[in-house]
This record gives structure tokens, sequence and C-alpha cells, in this order.
């Protein structure tokens, strides 16, 4: 049911308070005046403290810093007089005892009479004794034919022509704003690039960072890396790459369900974080890294809370990764916080909402230790695959010093001799093999000369790998997934 349809239902019913929780007032009176009142026939009056009633000459100013007397107004039109009240922020006031008590006797009124009370306002927090007689209703933000709707009108106005592509990438990046708010992003690209291209997208995802900026809870990551930057794991990158249009218009069209998204378990330092970050910018998407442990709060509810405000943010802003680092310390079966359960509730609603979510919201976790996890977050429903990522075979492990070489030094790259690199570096991930690259670069830095093989070969061997530290917990992650239970990222397994 579209929000027309349930506010007009809501009016019939002749509710007699109705709560639109919304920033965008503007729209909302928009969509109101153009449909409600052609719907329904019915005049509609907007107050809000500063200019009292506007828009109707016979009240204009009325209740100007009174809103008390704003309410008056329901009173004195005439029973037979049909009225929509859009009272803005009104919200602020429920707590006074004598807005309070004038609404419930106003109640009265409003069953018996075509009149409603729409209070517009972004805090839903509504006194005990009014949650009987007030409806909240959600407005959301522009879906994707508005957006495109809105996106039209602009780009005919400013006389820009732009590919069909470029218009469907622009369309998913405006996802999560208001209309007002994308029509200022717009402003500020034409003045920055004189047009609308691909540089665009940047601009509107900065603008994406201020909105999430707003909670502690997530955070958002600017990432250069492509899936170019990860050595090996060519199953997972076959299928990330045959993944990567799902979110377009035309999946949508063939009937596609976006993905849901992935569990990277895995040995340390093996890229699960860095896949993370090469699909955000692989796919263009904006990349939210949620901290659980900020999760927990200390008053009851609290978390609960803080999961469902970071859940709704996730969603606002889709399509969108959510990366969730080392979910194994964050949900483990062997947590004793002695939460008094919260740590179970959470994970309850999580993965509640992994199971049932609509919006294209793609979560990456990470886990260095699945033994941790509990069983109802790796079953089948919660991701569309779980991926183990090993320590890089001999293959892999050349590549990798070829990823990380042609960044350090990308004109004498071809100079190292990677087959005698992979071959020392044996049971090395990817993260020791670029720390054993930087560690001949100190070497050879403090001789005042440019590093060589010898170097990495010599740091190599000075370097303990994490692999012969935790040698019996890697072995029985490689054991667990040569059984068949879980899918390879690399072609096979060592």
């Amino acid at each position: 049911m579209t929000f027309n349809d349930e506010l007009t239902l809501l009016l019939k019913a002749r509710y007699p308070i109705i709560f639109i929780n919304t920033i965008e007032e503007d729209r909302v009176e928009y969509i109101i005046r153009k449909h409600i009142k052609t719907t329904l026939n019915r005049s509609i009056y907007s107050w809000d403290f500063v200019d009292g009633y506007t828009n109707n000459p016979n009240n204009d100013g009325f209740a100007k810093r009174n809103p008390l007397q704003a309410l008056e107004l329901v009173e004195r039109l005439t029973a037979e007089t049909p009225a929509i009240f859009l009272l803005k922020d009104f919200n602020r006031f429920l707590s006074d005892i004598s807005i309070s008590r004038k609404l419930k006797n106003i109640s009265r009124i409003l069953k018996l009479q075509p009149k409603t009370i729409i209070i517009i306002g972004s805090d839903f927090n509504i006194p005990k004794e009014l949650q009987d007689l007030i409806t909240l209703l959600q407005f959301q933000l522009p879906l994707e034919n508005e957006i495109s709707q809105e996106l039209k009108r602009l780009i005919t106005s400013l006389k820009i022509e732009i590919n069909p592509e470029l218009f469907e990438t622009l369309t998913q990046a405006c996802q999560g704003l208001s209309l007002e708010r994308i029509r200022r992003v717009l402003s500020k690209i034409i003045a920055t690039y004189k047009t609308i291209n691909e540089n665009s997208i940047g601009i509107l995802l900065s603008e994406k960072k201020q909105i999430i900026s707003q909670t502690e809870i997530l955070e958002y990551w600017s990432v250069t890396e492509g899936i170019g930057n990860i050595g090996g794991v060519e199953n997972l990158k076959d299928w990330l790459k045959k993944r990567k249009t799902s979110f377009s218009t035309q999946a949508f069209n063939y009937g596609l369900p976006t993905p849901r998204g992935l569990l990277l378990v895995g040995i340390q330092g093996t890229g699960k974080s860095l896949t993370a970050k090469a699909i955000s910018n692989e796919w263009q998407l904006p990349l939210l890294k949620l901290d659980v442990g900020k999760l927990f709060g200390g008053i009851v509810g609290e978390s609960e809370s803080r999961l469902r405000q970071t859940i709704e943010i996730a969603e606002t802003l889709s399509p969108c990764i959510l990366w969730i680092d080392e979910i194994d310390k964050a949900f483990s079966i062997n947590d004793s916080r002695g939460d008094s359960g919260t740590s179970n509730r959470i994970l309850a609603t999580f993965i509640s909402w992994l199971s049932e979510k609509t919006k294209p919201v793609f979560v990456v976790a990470t886990a260095n230790n699945v033994e941790l996890l509990p069983l109802e977050i790796i079953r089948k429903g919660r991701f569309d695959e779980i991926f183990f990522l090993d320590l890089p075979q001999k293959d892999e492990r050349r590549q990798i010093f070829q990823i990380h070489l042609k960044e350090f030094r990308p004109k004498t790259w071809n100079s190292f001799d990677y087959d005698k690199l992979a071959q020392l570096s044996e049971l090395f991930s990817g993260a020791e093999i670029r720390q054993s690259i930087i560690e001949a670069m100190y070497h050879a830095f403090y001789e005042q000369r440019e590093f060589t093989t010898d170097d990495i070969c010599l740091a190599l061997s000075q370097l303990i790998p994490l692999a012969q530290l935790e040698s019996d917990q890697n072995l029985k992650l490689q054991n667990w997934a040569a059984s068949g239970r879980i899918r390879l990222a690399s072609s096979k397994i060592i």
C-alpha cells in the first residue's frame, strides 16, 4: 500500500490525529495538497510556530507562537467543513499538559466530524497518555521512479544530455537523499564540473557521507581498491563479477533478485576486508562499516534501538554495501558478557533482518574463526554464499607480490624474481607478504640504495608468519573447508 493510499484510508476512517514521521515537510505537504485535497475535497490549513496559519487568507497569521491556540481553530470551523490541519513540529509541544488535554478533548469532535489533525515532524516521541490517539505513518524518502522523474526535470531544465547508463547510475546514487538534497547536490555538481558526468557520482556519495556521520555506529569508507588489487581467489572474483550489474534496472526487469550478501571466513591477512572494499569500488556502491561493539549501550533497550537505527540508515542509503568486520567476535557463542540477554536479542534482530530484508543492502561479513559463530548466522538463507579464503598458493603469492611491487615501484616492478619470492613465502598471508616488502624497503633505505629481491628474501627469512604460530587453528579451518561445507575462494585448497 502506497503512502497516498494509506493516508486516504486513515482519513476516510476518521482517525483523529496522524503523525507523519519525515524530514521532508515541504514534500509531504505538496503530496497532501496534490492528491488528498482532490481525492477527498478537504480544505487544508497549515500551521507552524513562527508564522502561525498560512495559505488561508481568513486565518493568515492566526495562532502565531501559540500552539494551544492552533488547536482552537479546529473547534472554530463549522462541523460541516471537511478539513485537514497540518501542524509542523507540533510533536515538540505534546509533553505540555495543556496541549495534551486539549488534544484529548478535541479528539471527541474529530471522531464525529470530517476533520483530521496531521502532525509533521522528524522526532517520534509521543507521551504515553496520547499514544492511543495518535497513529504513526512513515513517509519514505523518494523512491526510484520519483528520483528518476526529478532528475529528468532537472537535466531538461539545464539542457544537458547524458547517456542512459550514467542516468541509471545517478538514479541509484541519489537513493537515500531527499528531493531537496538531490537538487542541492546537482547544483554543486554543475558548479564544480559545469556538466553532469561520471565524476558526479563521487559528489553524490560524499553527500551520503554527511548523513552517515550523524551516527557513531556506522562509518562511511572511501575506497580506491578494486578487484584487481586482490591476488588469487579466482572463484570469489568470478562470483563477484557475475553480480556486478545485479542492482541495475535491467536485472530488476529480468526478474533477478538482488544479492543478499557474503560471509568471508578465513585465516587473518588473506584479504577478507580488502574484498569488502573492492566490492564497493567495483560495484560503485557506498561502503558502510558497522562497528558492532558500539551497538551495545548501557541503558536497557538502547542496544536494540541502535541496531534498528543502523538498519534504517543502511536501508535509506541503499543500494549500498554493509561491511561487518570480524562478526565472530561480535556474536561469539562463547561470549559471556552477562548482559541479561542483550546479545541474544541483538543477534535475533540482526539475523531476522538478514533473512527478511527487501532493500538492496549487500552485507559483507568477515570471520576468522567459524567455530565461534552461532549456527543461525551460517545456515543457508542469511547469506548468498560463504567463501573460505585460505593462505595463498604459490601462483597466488606470485600475483600478490606483483600487485604490491607495482604499487611501490611502478617503473621497475619487472626486475624482481617472482618465482623465488613465491617459493620462499610459503605460509605467508597477503598482508604478511606486503609487510615483507616494506621491511625490505626500510633495510635498503637505511643503506641508501634501492631495494632488491634479495632484500625481500632476507625480510621473509626474518618474519614469522602467523600460520606457524596458530597452526592448529589454521589446520581446523582448512579441514573444515576441505569437507565441502563451504565454497573455496581459490580454485583448489593446499
